[in-house]
Parts: structure tokens; sequence; C-alpha cells
């Protein structure tokens, strides 16, 4: 039974890395292929424009069914402070 079992937990194993490579692979190409877009959002939340956005918001110039959560307070910064941790996390990692 030792090497049946040996054979079972090596192919759970065997399952489990493959699933989890695809989906670092597919959120790879993803973060690759998004990166620009999130550049141009760290360039608006950093310059002038999103304050004149956030303002023009606030004196309730904008329609109001506009979807705008990039006008939050917290919702950019909090992402872009997000990007920055993972980007740590991933510098850290061991060598192979």
């Amino acid at each position: 039974m030792e090497q049946l079992q040996r054979i079972r937990d090596m192919e759970a194993a065997l399952d489990a890395a493959a699933a989890a490579l695809a989906a670092l692979d597919g959120a790879l190409e993803t973060y690759l292929a998004l990166r620009p877009r999130l550049e141009a959002l760290t360039a608006y939340y950093e310059g002038p424009l999103w304050m004149q956005d956030f303002r023009d918001d606030e004196a309730g110039k904008l329609p109001p069914g506009l979807k705008r959560g990039v006008l939050s307070e917290d919702a950019v910064y909090d992402l872009l402070a997000d990007h920055a941790a993972l980007l740590e996390r991933l510098r850290a990692l061991p060598e192979l």
C-alpha cells in the first residue's frame, strides 16, 4: 500500500502544480497585457487630470449614472499600493 499511496500523493502533487502553473501563466499574461493601462492609470492619478475630474464630480458636473470608482479617494491609491506590494513579493522570491 505504501507504493500506491506514494503514487497517489505524487499524482495529486502533479495535478495541483500543473493547475497552479497554468493559473499563474494566465495571470502573468493578463498582467503583462494590462501593464500599459496600469501605467496610464498611475499617470492619471498622479497628474492634474484626476484632481480636476474629482472636483468636477464633487461639484455635480458629471452624469449621475457614470461609474466613478476611479474618482474615489482610496480605490486607485489602494490598487497602486497592492501592486507595489505584489512586486515586492515577486522580487523577494528565492532564485531557483
